[in-house]
């Protein structure tokens, strides 16, 4: 069983968070923890496989955090669940060895899949003595990008590029189904597969509209970084 501890200063975010965790299997959450003082004090004192980390926090945030585990070489696995989008926060945490990057909202598919590979991941580390090559390939971003990105059976790489451009170019648009089907030359089925996909890995944001009458309206915006 993978030990987790939650470290988010929002109780119910975290409480959602675990909900996610406990409900992926071989995961189990020991305890949550409001900020980065309580979670040092708890990893003294609890064996911690995984945290599941936010970066803004009071008192200690989570890269001071993350730098301070590292200084005391706590080499506990991390996984950043954030709304932090700021490229210097991104690449901090990376270099501190972060094992996955999840920017808020992000939809439980998206987490369910980090996790996943993560439990591969520990696996490989923990159940075997040595490995191979190929072994590793399969736990490297260099592996997932030349399989199209780690995309899901069904989705087809220029597809995805298709919609992803479109919607990257006209930052703060939100677009319907419809909108992106007649832009695109695809039909609605379709763009709708696609659409859901990247709303899962938490690149582009879903808005429901209610109306008076008929069904709600699913509108889809691209998030914008500072990169």
């Amino acid at each position: 069983m993978i030990k987790v501890l939650i470290v988010e200063d929002d109780p119910m975010v975290a409480q959602l968070n675990k909900r996610y965790v406990q409900s992926v299997e071989g995961f189990d959450v020991l305890g949550i923890t409001s900020n980065g003082d309580e979670a040092l004090g708890f990893c003294k004192k609890t064996e911690v496989d995984l945290i599941i980390l936010d970066i803004y926090m009071p008192k200690t945030d989570g890269i001071s955090f993350l730098k301070e585990l590292r200084k005391r070489f706590m080499m506990i696995d991390v996984i950043l669940v954030t709304a932090s989008r700021e490229c210097q926060n991104i690449d901090a945490v990376l270099k501190l060895g972060a094992v996955d990057y999840l920017m808020k909202p992000f939809g439980y598919e998206r987490l369910k899949k980090s996790l996943e590979s993560y439990a591969g991941r520990y696996k490989l580390f923990h159940d075997r003595g040595m490995v191979e090559q190929e072994d590793l390939d399969i736990i490297t971003k260099k592996y997932r990008e030349n399989n199209d990105g780690g995309m899901i059976k069904g989705l087809h790489k220029k597809t995805l590029e298709r919609i992803r451009g479109l919607m990257e170019g006209n930052p703060g648009t939100y677009f319907s189904s419809e909108d992106i089907a007649r832009k695109t030359a695809l039909s609605k089925v379709t763009v709708r597969k696609y659409l859901e996909y990247l709303e899962s890995i938490g690149e582009v944001k879903l808005e429901v509209e209610y109306g008076d009458i008929g069904r709600p309206s699913h509108l889809y915006k691209y998030f914008e970084t500072t990169c």
